[in-house]
């Protein structure tokens, strides 16, 4: 059991402890007008930067298919096998061909020594040692054109093996395995890493958009708890259908779902208003006040009307004031 002497200096400390806590000065804001961006909502949709198609480079029948629709592949990775059977039996005839080619060389060979022997000894005519080497070059050539007839084959044959073209996530592979296809034909489809929001705003709005801009995005539409900001990088220079396109850069678009429409407000000019920190507003039944500090040292209550979010990277909780404040004023944090 503690001493008394030692619970009272206890008792003490925590009540002085508790006095300083509650003799903190409460956190003020001070009003001031500010040129905000008069926003608009738009769709936008999450785009890979390029859509690359994976290509046969030459005709055949689909033996072998390595990936699906969702796969992530990386550039150069085998995605299907394309099989020509008229591939292997060129092959097998020119293997023929080499093995006869190779033995007319090497009798070639043998009647070249055996010239070459006998023009020394005066035995042959000098025509027939040109003769004898004469056969020996056209055998050989005939059979270097051969292995490489045979070398173009090889490479067609490793042709089959359909490559992807870059890093990124297979979009759609419209056939199965055993499809005819032509050289050219797609394979598979591949969104590039890098994915974009491609918005499309009206052309009457349009003049307003930049690049370097910033935009507002639901992050809950793209899986992130709170508000995200994106830049626009690229707004193109084409209007269609009465509309432009522009794409921005924003964290949290993931990598999967190519297509997703994100609601992202876009600014269209600017506009004074007064923006304040939400929690900086207390609701009481059914409407909204601020404290207001007076001249003399004293807070009082006023009401205001509330306007729409204008949250922004410095004041993520931002809301516009209607009504009820004025420049200069210093509120107090209920």
């Amino acid at each position: 059991m503690r001493p008394p002497f030692i619970a009272a200096a206890a008792l003490g400390l925590a009540l002085l402890a508790a006095h300083s806590v509650l003799a903190a000065p409460p956190a003020t804001f001070t009003v001031q007008p500010a040129n905000v961006a008069d926003e608009k909502a738009v769709f936008a949709t999450v785009e890979s930067r390029n859509v690359v198609p994976a290509r046969t480079r030459i005709g055949g029948t689909i033996a072998s298919l390595a990936v699906k629709d969702g796969d992530e592949v990386k550039k150069g990775q085998v995605l299907a096998v394309v099989a020509d059977e008229k591939l292997l039996l060129q092959r097998d005839s020119l293997d023929a061909d080499i093995a006869g080619l190779q033995a007319s060389l090497a009798q070639a060979e043998a009647d070249f020594r055996r010239a070459e022997a006998l023009v020394g000894q005066g035995a042959v005519s000098r025509q027939q040692y040109d003769r004898a080497r004469t056969a020996l070059d056209v055998a050989q050539s005939a059979l270097n054109a051969r292995i490489q007839s045979r070398a173009v084959i090889e490479q067609q044959i490793a042709e089959g093996q359909v490559l992807a073209p870059t890093d990124g996530r297979v979009l759609d592979v419209p056939d199965t395995a055993g499809t005819v296809v032509l050289p050219g034909d797609s394979i598979a489809t591949i969104a590039e890493h890098g994915f974009v929001l491609r918005l499309e705003v009206p052309e009457r709005s349009a003049r307003y958009l930049h690049a370097g801009d910033t935009v507002r995005i639901n992050g809950t539409e793209i899986g992130e708890p709170s508000v995200e900001f994106g830049r626009i990088t690229l707004v193109y220079p084409e209007i269609r259908n009465g509309r432009v396109e522009a794409d921005a850069t924003a964290p949290g678009l993931g990598s999967y779902f190519v297509g997703l429409r994100v609601l992202v407000w876009v600014p269209t000019g600017e506009r004074p208003a007064y923006i304040i920190p939400e929690h900086f507003i207390e609701t009481r039944f059914g409407l909204d006040y601020v404290r207001l500090a007076r001249a003399e040292g004293s807070v009082i209550a006023v009401p205001i009307q509330r306007g729409e979010p204008h949250p922004t990277p410095s004041m993520p909780d931002g809301i516009e004031v209607l009504s009820g404040i004025h420049s200069g004023d210093t509120l107090v944090q209920p």
